[in-house]
This record gives structure tokens, C-alpha cells and sequence, in this order.
């Protein structure tokens, strides 16, 4: 006898939606405790600031004796140095100008991470991507796009409560007559060097409106991102856009407002191919843009392997195939799999933040090391984009 699935009533999916707050409402609040404030823990001793700064270890003590540099704090018990701040790392960067900031006239580098599917990876690259950038010295601003916000929630803010969606995120700036620029909604963060623009759900709102006035003003609706990023962008050396896992109105403002893409894609049939239809749609939708005077075009568009596991022989088939497929178009660095980034993400923390103990591992090491691999891939694209970085790189071999 064929048994008759129940239907499911509105009644009953308002209380499994009621139920899904409920369990996010105690992961926040496990991780966002009352009184609890992100901060940056990260101390590094003296050898590890001078390969950082790029002098060396005397250079430091000697302009720590003239006064040039302030010494770092001391153990009140041992009286021993507690190592320095990545603030204190960038004053020395400030003194011995090594601080890698672009020029004045370099355009500022608007990369997208920007991929239509979900679970490839995008918020993950988002920010371990602004950090390594940040431990380098660089300006970063990361503007989230997504009204999922977990790119904010990583930063140490809930969405549900520290962000005003008519006051924080992109949302007054995309409404008609909305502030002048992006400054409003810049908030520094618990990294030195680092801004955000942070999103909540509320930011979905814009998706409805935009729809609804594209056809009475194509020009302003998909150039307004683009105008808001220019509004800031004197003030960063890079922007990193975290647009939301669809094809909708803010991920086409994100295409238009970025000047270079990178694509998340695992090595897997579904993924890939989906990489695969994002390609095909993204070519599409920039014919299209263009048909309304927005031809854009880009420093570069790499794509990466993310979620990368070598154990797994599928993904080692699939990734040679991307290979061979995009010889010129692929990121050599791949995102692996790992037990640390979900580790770290189930705390809203980066692998970049840990700290003790549990960077002594060799789990930690092999992750950090394929991270690292990313940012500096990342970094070497971008320093190419910035002409008075060309002289460096050639001395450097690298152009």
C-alpha cells in the first residue's frame, strides 16, 4: 500500500523557520557573549617583525633607542617583552618606508570573489584574503554584499544586532536619493589596517528594489555600486567585494564595480559545472551591461580550486582537467580542505587569528602554508596592476 506524504502548512514551516532562528540565535550568542568584543591577539617576537618590516633585528632595537620606535610592552611578572602588535609591526613599516601601499595614480585593485553558487568558498577566501593582505601591510577595505552577512560575522559583528541595515550596510547608498558616498557606512575593525562594510538581512530589501526600477533607470542601478567604490577607494590599496551566491541585481552591481574577478570553483562534477554555467551567464550578463554603456573590463579574472581534498581522487581528476582546460586562467595556489578553516569558522575566527598552541601543530602549519600560497599569488596579480610596482618586481624577477 502506497503511504500519502502529509502536506506541510505555512503554519508549519513559520515554526521551522522559527526553530532554525532559535538554533542560530544560540550559536551567536555562544560566540557574540555579552561583554565580548573581538580582538587581535596576535604578538610577534623580534626576528619575525624584521623579516615583516624587512630590516633587521638590530635596525629595530637601534631606532627603538633613538626614540624612533617605541619598545613593545613587557610582562608585568617576568618583565620579559610580550612581542609586538601588528600596529606596532606597521609603525615600524611607517619608519623604514616599507609600508607596500600603491601610489597616489595606481588605481586601487576592486576584486571581486564572485562565484553564482553557494558553499564554494567565497567567504572563506573573502576573509583569510583581507587578512594575509592586512599582515603585509596593506590597506583593505571589505565591503559585504550579501545580505547572508557572514563575512560580517566573521569581523566580530551579528548582523542581528550591531548592524543597522538604514545606517551600516550598502542599503541607504543603492536607495534612491541615498547618501553621496560610502564613507557612512565604513567601520574600522579589530585588524589594523582593514575597514568594513558590513551586511545584514535586511541589505535583501535592495534586490526587490532594484528590480523593480531597472527598467526606468538601468544606467543608475547598475552603476551606483560601482560610483559608491570610487566614493572610498583613495583610501585603499585593495577592495574586496563579497557579492551573494545568485544572480541577482547587487551580484551584477559587484561585476560592474569590480576591475578584477576571482572565482571559487571545487573540484567536483556539480560544482564544476556550475563554474562552468557561471562563466557562460557571466559573459552573457556582460554583453549585456555593456548594451547599456557599461562595457567593463578586468586587470585579471583567475579562477581557483577551492575545497580542494588531494585525498580524494575525483578531486585530483577534476582539477587536472581545470587545469588543462584554463592552462592561462587558473590560480596555481589551491584552497584546500581543511579541518582548521571549519574549525576556525565554527568559532567566526580565520586560521589567521589562532593563536598558542594550536599554531604549533602541523595541521595548522600545512593550512596556513597553502593560505599564505593563495595571498601571495593574489598579492603578485594585484602589485602587476600598479605601475609603481613594476621597478620592485623586476628587481624582484617577478615581471
Amino acid at each position: 500500500m502506497t503511504s500519502v506524504l502529509p502536506s506541510v502548512s505555512l503554519t508549519e514551516l513559520t515554526q521551522l523557520t522559527s526553530r532554525a532562528s532559535t538554533v542560530i540565535q544560540r550559536l551567536r550568542e555562544r560566540v557574540f557573549s555579552p561583554g565580548h568584543e573581538k580582538q587581535l591577539n596576535l604578538r610577534f617576537n623580534v626576528r619575525t617583525a624584521a623579516e615583516m618590516v624587512g630590516r633587521t633585528e638590530k635596525a629595530i632595537r637601534d631606532a627603538e633607542g633613538d626614540g624612533r620606535l617605541q619598545e613593545p610592552d613587557k610582562d608585568p611578572e617576568t618583565k620579559r617583552r610580550t612581542g609586538y602588535t601588528l600596529g606596532q609591526v606597521n609603525q615600524m613599516r611607517d619608519v623604514f618606508g616599507t609600508l607596500p601601499h600603491r601610489a597616489s595614480d595606481d588605481p586601487a585593485l576592486v576584486l571581486a570573489v564572485q562565484n553564482f553558487k553557494g558553499g564554494v568558498g567565497k567567504s572563506t577566501i573573502v576573509s583569510h584574503l583581507s587578512q594575509f593582505f592586512a599582515l603585509k601591510g596593506y590597506r583593505v577595505c571589505v565591503i559585504d554584499c550579501d545580505s547572508q552577512a557572514s563575512t560580517t560575522a566573521m569581523f566580530g559583528m551579528n548582523p542581528d544586532i550591531d548592524v543597522d541595515e538604514e545606517e551600516d550596510t550598502l542599503y541607504p547608498f543603492l536607495r534612491h536619493g541615498g547618501p553621496k558616498s560610502l564613507h557612512y557606512a565604513l567601520r574600522a575593525t579589530y585588524w589594523p589596517g582593514i575597514a568594513l562594510i558590513p551586511a545584514n538581512l535586511g541589505l535583501y530589501d535592495a534586490e526587490y528594489e532594484f528590480a523593480a526600477r531597472m527598467a526606468r533607470e538601468p544606467t543608475f542601478i547598475l552603476d551606483r555600486l560601482r560610483d559608491g567604490v570610487e566614493s572610498i577607494a583613495d583610501q585603499f590599496d585593495i577592495i574586496l567585494l563579497d557579492p551573494p551566491p545568485a544572480l541577482g541585481m547587487l551580484s551584477l552591481s559587484v561585476l560592474r564595480a569590480a576591475n578584477a574577478l576571482l572565482i571559487p570553483a571545487p573540484p567536483n562534477n556539480i560544482d564544476f559545472a556550475s563554474t562552468a554555467h557561471f562563466l557562460k551567464m557571466m559573459e552573457s550578463t556582460l554583453s549585456e551591461l555593456a548594451e547599456h554603456g557599461g562595457a567593463r573590463e578586468y586587470s585579471f579574472v583567475k579562477i581557483i580550486a577551492s575545497k580542494m581534498n588531494d585525498q580524494k581522487s575525483a578531486h585530483l581528476a577534476i582539477k587536472r582537467m581545470m587545469d588543462a582546460v584554463f592552462p592561462q586562467d587558473m590560480l596555481q595556489a589551491t584552497l584546500k580542505d581543511s579541518a582548521e578553516i571549519d574549525n576556525a569558522t565554527a568559532n567566526l575566527s580565520t586560521v589567521y587569528e589562532l593563536t598558542g598552541p594550536a599554531t604549533r601543530t602541523e595541521t595548522h602549519k600545512r593550512c596556513r602554508a597553502y593560505l599564505d600560497a593563495v595571498g601571495r599569488e593574489v598579492e603578485l596579480l594585484t602589485r602587476k596592476t600598479w605601475p609603481s610596482h613594476h621597478k620592485a618586481l623586476r628587481k624582484e624577477g617577478l615581471l
